[in-house]
Parts: C-alpha cells; structure tokens; sequence
C-alpha cells in the first residue's frame, strides 16, 4: 500500500489547485481521476467546453457584427457541428497539456481510475485494465464534481433527448431546440443556440430565473431574449416528452404542446458521489449528492477528509472551486490558510454575457441600507458605437452614508472581464469618487464605470462621506 501525504480524488479545479498547492508545500500528493485525461468535468464537459462552444458561435456567425450589417450576416454561411467540435478539441488539448504540465513540474503523481473508500484512510482504485491498486493517506479531498440530473421519465438517446454533457457530441446542429431548465446551464446554452439561428424555447417550472441576479439586470436580459424571438415558458412544466419520428413532442401541464428537432434537459446536477463507497469513511451525501463541508476550511465532518468544488453546492464556479481546494489542502497539511476577500465575481456565459460582484439591489433593500444607483447603457460609449453594440447595461449601488460601493452588475459584451474592475473596488472598499475622480482608457467600455459612477454621483447630492 502506497501512503501519501494528500490524496485527492477528481482533476478538476478544486482538486488541480489542491493538489499542486499541497505539492508546493512539499507535502507527497497523488491525484485519482477516472476520466480519460486529467481535467475534471470543468475541462472536458463543463466550464471550458461551453466557453469555448460560445466564442466559436458568436465568431462563425458574426454575431458580434451584426449591429451594424444586419441580422442576417454571417461569417460562414453554413455552420456546422464538426466546425464547433473542431475548435472545442483544439483548446481541451491544451488545456490537458498545461495541466500535465502543472503536475509534471511540482511532482504530483496521478492515476487514472475509480476510487472508493475502504476505510476513512484508505481507498482502492480500479484501473482500466481491472487492476486494483490500494492507497492510503494522512488527509483526503473529495473533488469529485457533479454530473447532469436525469430522470427516470426523460426519454434520452443521446441525439434528440440529451443532456449538457451529451450536447457536446452532437452530429447536426438542430433548427429547433426546447431547453427544460432555466438555471445557468441551460440559459447559456439555450442564447449559444439561438446565436446560431436555432429557434429556441426555454421551459422552467419557476416563474423567474437567476433569482441571485439584481432583478434590474434580470430585466434587460429577458427583454434581450425575447427581442430576438426566444421563446420564455416561465412557469410551466414539462409533464410528458415523446419521441416519435426523429422528432420531439412535449405536452406541459398547461396542455399545451411543442414539437422540436431536440430537447436538452439541463435541470439541475447531481454530486458524483455514488461511487465512492462514502459509508466506509463515515459520510453521507445529500439528496443531490452533495457533501455538507466547514465553509471556512472545507472539512466534512471527518476531520482529515475535505471536499471543495461544485459537490459542495453553491456558488459552483471554476474560480470559487479553485478556491476552495487551496484552503482545503493548506487546512488538510497544516498550513495557515487565510480567508479569500469578501466579494468574488459570478460569471454566466450567456449571450448576452451577465456578471455581477457584491450585493443587489434588493438584498440591500432587505438590509435597510440608504443606497443610490449609477446606470451606464454600452451604446452611451464611443467604444460600445464602434462595436455597434445598442445593448449592454452596467449598475452600481453606493451606500448613502459612506459612498462606498456595495455592488456591481453587468449585462452586456465583455461583462465578465469588465466586472473585476467593480469587484477590486469593492474589495479595497472604495468610493463613488474612485469612479468620478479616476481616468479611464478611451474609448474603452471600462468608461461605462465613469458614466455608471457620474450618474450615481449627481443624484446623490452633496451628502457627506462619514469615512
């Protein structure tokens, strides 16, 4: 049996950082990943895919251009799904390639197979080939991701009836698609099709979505949508899907009926969780698979057994996860791990893009917090005329008594790169005057701060700062 001293299950954000930051602590680390390459779900189905997926839509089509030659302008004029696959492999190889990489330069050993607990110090790990290699370790961490949902009473085939992962490999692009699921899954999937003239319907038993987003952002976003005829059937739920003819047929409990090329189901994930034999270490996973964790140090309730990643729950982001996995190997080897800045960045990759940081409008309302709002509109920037962008909004809340920032929120092209600007401020807990008093490049959108930050300003008045 081998021993080391961190063993990490999953090669995905969570358990990369982990494990590369408890090799830089010299501390001797294996990495398990039952995948074909190392990578997680965040690589090979997740995060980089449907990224990638999104900028190689919005270049084939023109997306972006259409501002100004019109909505029927298009860079290739037939697009298919080999043309979007042929991208998506370039950039998953490299990915694995850095991460190979990363694991070669700090000595983090890895293998490839199925681990399960035998007991709350040791596993075993099933190879391809059926060998069985038994590892032990002083701490463990469980990054094993999530996997799609997928009820009993869905009828997928993996052509028409498919979930997220399964959409990757489709054959054909479809002319029609109905998404059951108005999470940011299936949000940003379903505008990446609709950005490839797919007509889209979007179903979801909840009358809102993104209920953690600033409703006012919310807004605009839906008008966008529907602006360019996606169908919104908030509130209604799929009760029957068939398959019939190479065809799809919905019934939903209002009674009414869709016919479509395909259906994606993307309604939640599920940890994946079931195969690790999680009694023998004295754990239990949730309903949906998820482990509950220390949200300081990512402890389970085995001490010297830590989960970090999307099987812990919200927020489920790449970043967030990597965060979570180097203070859960720092916590695991006994190193200080000191606690992340307040305020991260919540990216969804939609088209188009929405990002926010800090609080809503509403979740300052709650608090009884005095606050003004500044507003930019993209076109209000010579950079947004010169993409010819006639969408995009930023927001940004300052509370009354100290002028701080308290939230930044964006809709729009570049959102999730334009956010860290807001995000920094925040952090170093700045003011209104930051925006006002501060030179930014022009044209850039980034001058969308100033004008957000000016509109702010001028409806706040003379009201002294009590910093």
């Amino acid at each position: 049996m081998d021993q080391f001293d961190l063993l990490v299950v999953g090669s995905g954000p969570a358990g990369r950082r982990g494990a590369i930051q408890a090799a830089k602590l010299g501390k001797k680390v294996l990495v398990i990943e039952q995948g074909k390459r190392v990578g997680g779900v965040s690589v090979h189905t997740g995060t980089i895919p449907s990224k990638t997926l999104r900028e190689t839509a919005l270049n084939l089509s023109g997306w972006r251009e259409r501002g100004f030659y019109g909505r029927a302008y298009r860079v290739k004029q037939e697009i298919s799904a080999e043309d979007l696959r042929r991208r998506l492999l370039i950039t998953l190889d490299h990915e694995v390639e850095v991460l190979e990489h990363q694991f070669a330069r700090n000595r983090v050993q890895h293998i490839r197979g199925k681990a399960s607990f035998v007991d709350p110090q040791t596993m075993q790990v099933v190879k391809d080939d059926g060998e069985v290699v038994t590892v032990s370790a002083a701490s463990i961490l469980l990054a094993v991701g999530t996997k799609p949902f997928r009820p009993d009473y869905m009828p997928f085939d993996n052509k028409t009836v498919l979930d997220s992962d399964e959409l990757l490999e489709i054959a054909e692009l479809p002319r029609s698609m109905v998404v059951i699921g108005a999470g940011v899954i299936g949000i940003e999937y379903a505008t990446i099709f609709s950005a490839l003239d797919t007509q889209v319907t979007l179903i979801d038993p909840k009358s809102t979505m993104l209920d953690f987003i600033d409703k006012e952002i919310v807004e605009d976003f839906i008008y966008q949508l529907r602006d360019r005829n996606m169908k919104l059937l908030l509130g209604q739920k799929a009760e029957k899907v068939i398959r019939q003819n190479g065809k799809v047929e919905l019934t939903l409990d209002n009674g009414r009926r869709l016919m479509t090329d395909m259906v994606l189901f993307a309604a939640g994930r599920m940890g994946a969780t079931d195969t690790l034999n999680l009694p023998a270490a004295g754990l239990e996973a949730d309903a949906r698979g998820r482990l509950s964790v220390n949200p300081e140090t990512f402890a389970t309730k085995v001490p010297h057994i830590f989960a970090a990643g999307d099987v812990v729950g919200f927020p489920s982001l790449a970043s967030t996860s990597m965060e979570q996995g180097r203070i859960a190997a720092r916590v695991a080897v006994g190193a200080i791990a000191k606690e992340p800045p307040k305020y991260f960045p919540y990216g969804i990759y939609a088209v188009p893009e929405i990002s926010t940081c800090g609080l809503t409008e509403e979740e300052v309302k709650e608090r009884h917090i005095p606050y003004e709002c500044g507003i930019a509109r993209f076109r209000e920037t010579s950079r947004g005329h010169i993409m010819g962008l006639d969408t995009g909004l930023l927001k940004m809340i300052f509370s009354l008594k100290t002028r701080r920032l308290l939230g930044v929120h964006i809709v729009g092209e570049g959102a999730t790169e334009l956010v860290h600007i807001g995000q920094a401020v925040l952090n170093l807990k700045g003011t209104v005057e930051y925006f006002v008093e501060n030179t930014f490049n022009y044209p850039t959108l980034a001058e969308a701060y100033k004008i957000a930050g000016l509109d702010a300003w001028n409806r706040m008045g003379d009201i002294k700062s009590e910093l």
